[in-house]
């Protein structure tokens, strides 16, 4: 059966209505995926139907707003796979397979997927032709009418003036400021007023009534007349269609300025890669590179694909992916990233992650989005847009009828052009633009610093935090343990202890054996084969090394073949006050020495838990090590307040819940599967982008360095986001709640003080440019 234009087939509405989900598969209303209503927990019922979506999210927007979903035609469906979808940058969920204009704001839809494509933007090109014949045509309109009204100076007969400024303003007001009336009159058929509305209703009002009085002079009574001619306001219209024009190029180019970090960032990864092949190295297109293949990186070159280093050692500048300008040694075994900056030496690679996959191609794909994303705060501007526009219309009749009843002579003059500048000058789009654009300067200039934002109710919400929670391995510690000492009794050697250790630990699957085996290799120790392997659950491990049995664990483990472990107490309670866990080990029946094993604590996190309560947070740490282990991190790193070890990922959620609970305002730090729950609790979710994918999924944000210093960066951009978002949202308020009076004429009665429109025009392409040119400030933002 043909689907309907939802998606939905009549017979799975049918279905719906009824409370049974239809068979087969059904579109995502929303995003166009194709979904198993049987499966997905996300649905909504709306006038008697149910709909059905892949994500909490399409769900959400759906519910905030069905029409603009349920009322969309075929050029509104998303795309294919292979083509592209345009958006609007103010209202996210108009979606498109093509361009055009936004239903809502009447803005150009620009394009959703980032692209390195250098193509001009159509619409600015367009506009900008506009502005030059609309501009060459407005200074001898200016001429004809108000420099030879100011000083008497008429370079034409006075019988001729109008239709000479009626042929100079026509193409203006026609041609040059078409858009806006198509635009006008799309806001008034769907019912959604915007600037578009105001500006078409006063420059046609302004237009229409000044040809009339040119065309059929008659038709106004003497008391119209002045000099014994109807007056004309031809350069009210044609020089406001010039100044928005103008506003809207200086805006569209501002626009154009946001997408900078993006592009930036595409123009990392190389377009081509050495391959080598049985027979050399060929140079080869990114395109053909897939997982597997072996890479040449030369110094200086960008490294074109996420691999592992198989030959040759580097430092490779990793500042674009971290924030960081320190280079980073790279040698056999290490992992590099698509876009980092070989130094140096050469280096030999095997693809690992290629094209979308690779962490470059994740950065970009969430900055998009991010820019996308609508903050909380933005609804503030969008429920005023909802009542200012037809509000402002209201003002305008009201200063037309009230100067053409008490207003001095000429009433109707006066009337006329104080209500067209207050449509004029009460344009929203400085107000509908203060949001958007911090936000998508914000997560561009978070992307440079190593802060990925997920959304903007992210970048909110961290303005907000006041406790941050932190998971302790992999987000204080580097989560990658080494064992740090080797104590021997008995006139064991240290060297023949760890290597006995590391032959029987090559065999476990325990997280602290593989410390155990680098250390030996380190220190230059043969890995033996250990026979008769075994493991004692919750104890250790033994097999036999050179014909001699060797055990390792902890006190009970030797206690359970028959030996002391007392004269190993003494040094083991020494390095368990540090924070390491400690193994002991016994070699032919007899206790042979002890291995400290300790996850080293990062470099930059006392300095950063220092910067981060500077900035009024308080610092939780979670960590299911033991009390002893957490304490000991704690007083190393210092300035924690509260420290809760032992815990189940469970636990940790429950923490965060409790501290909600109470008031507080919780970013959660970490990055392991055990700490997802933890941050899909917190207000805020941070993950460590060395963690897992299950961990960044579940945040807000990520740290692509996996490193506390991007999260004083992280609070830092929240902040100058936020604040750069209200001092936008004040201006916008306050220019608004200023100029609509003085355009009305309330300073007439006491200063004699009138707004031309063409003034009021000014001031409105003026105030969206002071909005972008402000977000845009945050670029240079010091993090």
């Amino acid at each position: 059966m043909k689907p309907d234009a939802h998606g939905y087939s009549k017979v799975a509405a049918r279905r719906a209505s009824e409370g049974t989900a239809p068979q087969g598969s059904v579109k995502d209303p929303v995003c166009g995926m194709v979904v198993d209503p049987a499966m997905t927990p996300h649905r909504a019922d709306h006038s008697g139907q149910t709909y059905y979506f892949c994500s909490q999210g399409c769900r959400d927007k759906f519910v905030a707003d069905p029409s603009a979903y349920l009322d969309r035609g075929p050029a509104d469906e998303p795309a294919t796979a292979n083509g592209m979808i345009w958006t609007c940058p103010m209202h996210p969920q108009i979606r498109r397979n093509g361009p055009g204009n936004c239903p809502i704001c009447g803005m150009a839809l620009e394009p959703e997927e980032p692209s390195l494509d250098n193509a001009p933007n159509p619409e600015l090109v367009d506009f900008t032709r506009r502005t030059w014949v609309a501009g060459v045509l407005t200074v001898p309109l200016l001429a004809v009418s108000m420099v030879a009204e100011l000083f008497n100076l008429h370079f034409l007969p006075m019988a001729w003036s109008p239709w000479v400024q009626l042929a100079l303003t026509a193409p203006i007001v026609l041609w040059a400021g078409w858009p806006f009336f198509q635009r006008g009159w799309t806001s008034i058929a769907s019912r959604h007023l915007n600037m578009f509305t105001l500006v078409s209703i006063g420059v046609g009002a302004a237009f229409a009534y000044s040809v009339v009085a040119t065309v059929a002079p008659g038709l106004f009574p003497m008391t119209f007349r002045m000099n014994g001619m109807v007056p004309v306001y031809y350069e009210a219209a044609g020089v406001v269609v010039a100044l928005v024009l103008f506003g809207q190029v200086l805006e569209l180019r501002a626009r154009a300025a946001t997408g900078r970090a993006i592009r930036a960032l595409l123009k990392l990864a190389p377009k081509t890669a050495r391959r080598l092949t049985a027979v050399g190295e060929e140079e080869v297109d990114l395109a053909e590179i897939v997982a597997g293949d072996r890479l040449t990186v030369r110094p200086g070159e960008a490294i074109p694909v996420d691999g592992v280093v198989m030959e040759g050692r580097s430092a490779v500048d990793e500042a674009m992916l971290t924030g960081e300008p320190a280079p980073v040694l790279k040698e056999g075994g290490a992992a590099v990233t698509a876009g980092t900056v070989n130094g140096t030496g050469a280096l030999v690679i095997e693809a690992r992650a290629v094209g979308a996959g690779t962490v470059l191609a994740r950065i970009v794909r969430m900055v998009a989005e991010a820019q996308r994303s609508r903050a909380p705060i933005q609804a503030v501007a969008d429920r005023v847009s909802g009542w200012f526009v037809p509000l402002v219309v209201a003002i305008s009749v009201a200063t037309f009828v009230i100067w053409n009843v008490v207003g001095p002579e000429p009433r109707f003059g006066h009337a006329l052009l104080n209500a067209i500048a207050v449509l004029i000058i009460a344009c929203p789009c400085a107000l509908g633009l203060a949001t958007p654009m911090s936000i998508m300067v914000g997560t561009g200039r978070g992307a440079r610093a190593g802060v990925l934002i997920k959304d903007a109710e992210a970048l909110q919400m961290l303005d907000k935090v006041d406790t941050l929670v932190i998971d302790k391995t992999g987000t204080l510690t580097e989560g990658r343990p080494r064992v740090t000492a080797v104590e021997t009794v008995n006139g064991f050697d240290s060297a023949e202890v760890l290597a006995a250790a590391a032959a029987v630990e090559a065999k476990s699957e325990h997280p602290l054996a593989q410390a155990i085996v680098t250390a030996a290799r380190s220190d230059g120790a043969e890995i033996l084969v250990a026979g008769d392997f075994s493991s004692q659950t919750g104890l250790g491990v033994s097999g036999t090394v050179k014909g001699r049995d060797v055990v390792v664990g902890n006190a009970d483990q030797l206690r359970r073949i028959g030996i002391d472990p007392t004269a190993l107490d003494a040094g083991a309670d020494r390095h368990r006050l540090g924070g390491a866990g400690v193994m002991f080990v016994a070699i032919g029946g007899r206790a042979a020495g002890s291995l400290a094993v300790a996850d080293p604590i990062k470099s930059s996190a006392r300095e950063a838990i220092e910067a981060l309560r500077s900035e009024g947070l308080r610092i939780v740490m979670l960590t299911g090590d033991a009390q002893g282990t957490a304490d000991a991190v704690a007083r190393e790193i210092g300035g924690i307040d509260e420290v809760h070890a032992g815990l189940k990922p469970e636990d940790k959620a429950r923490i965060v819940g409790d501290l909600k609970a109470k008031g507080a305002v919780v970013a959660m730090a970490g990055d392991g599967i055990n700490d997802a729950p933890a941050l899909a609790a917190a207000d805020v979710g941070v993950a460590m982008g060395t963690g897992t994918d299950v961990a960044i999924e579940s945040a807000g944000i990520t740290l692509t360095k996996g490193d506390l210093a991007a999260m004083v960066r992280a609070r830092r951009l929240a902040k100058a986001t936020m604040r750069n978002i209200r001092q936008n949202l004040f201006f916008s308020f306050v220019f608004n709640g200023i100029g609509v009076p003085v355009a009305a004429g309330l300073l007439y009665p006491i200063a004699g003080l009138l707004l031309s429109p063409m003034i009021a025009g000014a001031a409105m392409a003026m105030s969206s440019f002071t909005v972008v040119t402000n977000a845009l400030r945050l670029n240079s933002a010091k993090l």
